[in-house]
């Protein structure tokens, strides 16, 4: 399956006020390679096993592969993972026809908030509510297998 995604940095907690569901989400990465990242998760009371390939040029879209694990898989796998476990809440908010998924993240990343869309096709149009800011689509910083290895802190 190929997702197409666009990320933005959040300006204000006003995202909070129109979201369907909270979750917390903890997440490891035993492959942090771009061209094949292996992420574990544990996301409320399911664990997944997902891998991502290489994204496009623009960052928009790539390669996506996800599977259900237990929890006991999932938090067996996270001791395996390489340093830096990440810990956020991500915030479900529908925004008109599409949702918004808002990772508020904690421990090492705390202070950055990143929103995610995800589209049927690159040039599609959507929404953008008064708490999004910047787009920061395709800058590798900000990707959770990066932020694993050089968090928001140290920046």
């Amino acid at each position: 399956m190929i997702e197409i995604e666009r990320k933005f940095l959040v300006k204000s907690d006003d995202y909070k006020s129109g979201a369907s569901s909270k979750t917390r989400i903890v997440q490891g990465f035993l492959n942090t390679d771009p061209n094949r990242t292996v992420r574990v998760r544990i996301k409320g009371e399911l664990g997944f096993i997902t891998v991502k390939g290489k994204s496009n040029t623009s960052g928009t879209s790539r390669f996506e592969w996800e599977k259900e694990i237990s929890v006991e898989d999932a938090e067996n796998l996270l001791k395996l993972c390489e340093k830096g476990i990440l810990d956020k809440y991500r915030y479900e908010v529908p925004v008109g026809h599409h949702v918004y998924e808002v990772d508020e993240f904690y421990d090492e990343n705390e202070g950055l908030t990143v929103a995610e869309i995800e589209l049927n096709h690159e040039n599609e149009s959507f929404d953008k509510p008064d708490w999004l800011g910047i787009e920061v689509t395709g800058e590798v910083k900000y990707y959770n297998s990066q932020l694993s290895k050089t968090p928001f802190n140290l920046w």
